[in-house]
């Protein structure tokens, strides 16, 4: 500015405020930072170096505010989603893929989990929410739901049951039933069914898994009940999936969180993706 008078005014300050901050920077220094007579003031050697240094400065800082604006804003940062295995392939690709064109910075770290470990991984931070099916009220969890997933029978392409717009929950109760083993979160939605039916029904097996499960009936060795959105974790060749009713069935699958705990930007702008698109 030429003059410590016209600084201060660009500043904002007093003209004697600016005097003693330059007074106590040069002290701290321990050199001139500026020549002083009563026509001008020109800056030292020493002054010209702090120059460039203190611009280096204010553009890091600048730079730094740019990237916490961009972490604000969910255009970076991590996202930690604990997820179903018929989640992790019925909705967190294409969320992903949606969710990667406006924000390609962000890193995503993905765990697949059954129901009961993924719960205990977001209540522990472990990850920033799951997503699973409606859990037990917990009052340290919260959960949101995202869409109702139907209950299927699976039965072989062949089978005369695959012809019909619907089956009645009874057949499974007629035919050799192929389940699914408990800790599954398909299973208690299945028992439930059964007990409001009042009916005896006796699993010729107890798969592991959805993908051993159909893999099974595949063979003719029974029939099953699984949800649709299950049925991407295993080969569908051959068989046939049609609701079953009497009653028709869901199982809610959505979002879950721990109550109080505070997610980043990124995580609650995927969150609003997975939301967006919901059926």
């Amino acid at each position: 500015a030429g003059s410590f008078r016209a600084a201060a005014r660009k500043l904002g300050v007093s003209q004697p405020a600016l005097s003693r901050t330059l007074r106590l920077a040069e002290e701290a220094l321990g050199t001139r930072l500026f020549d002083r007579d009563t026509r001008r003031v020109t800056i030292t050697p020493a002054g010209q170096e702090l120059l460039h240094i203190a611009r280096r400065v204010l553009g890091d800082f600048d730079s730094a505010l740019s990237e916490l604006g961009h972490f604000m804003k969910g255009y970076r940062g991590q996202v930690g989603v604990a997820a179903l295995p018929s989640m992790s392939v019925a909705l967190l690709p294409s969320a992903i893929a949606t969710f990667r064109q406006q924000h390609p910075q962000v890193e995503f770290k993905l765990q697949e989990l059954t129901a009961e470990p993924l719960l205990a991984a977001v209540e522990g931070g472990r990850a920033d929410f799951g997503l699973c099916a409606k859990p037990a009220p917990d009052q340290r969890l919260r959960y949101q739901p995202l869409q109702d997933d139907p209950m299927m029978l699976v039965c072989r392409e062949d089978d005369p049951v695959a012809a019909r717009a619907n089956a009645p929950w009874s057949i499974l109760a007629e035919r050799p039933y192929i389940g699914i083993q408990s800790g599954s979160s398909i299973r208690p939605i299945i028992d439930s069914v059964f007990v409001r039916k009042r009916l005896a029904v006796r699993a010729a097996f107890d798969a592991p898994s959805v993908a051993a499960c159909c893999a099974l009936v595949k063979e003719g060795l029974g029939i099953a009940a699984l949800p649709r959105l299950s049925l991407g974790l295993a080969d569908m060749r051959d068989l046939a999936a049609i609701p079953l009713g009497q009653p028709a069935t869901f199982r809610s699958v959505g979002i879950v969180t721990r109550i109080g705990r505070t997610l980043a930007p990124a995580s609650l702008a995927f969150m609003r993706t997975l939301i967006q698109q919901r059926p």
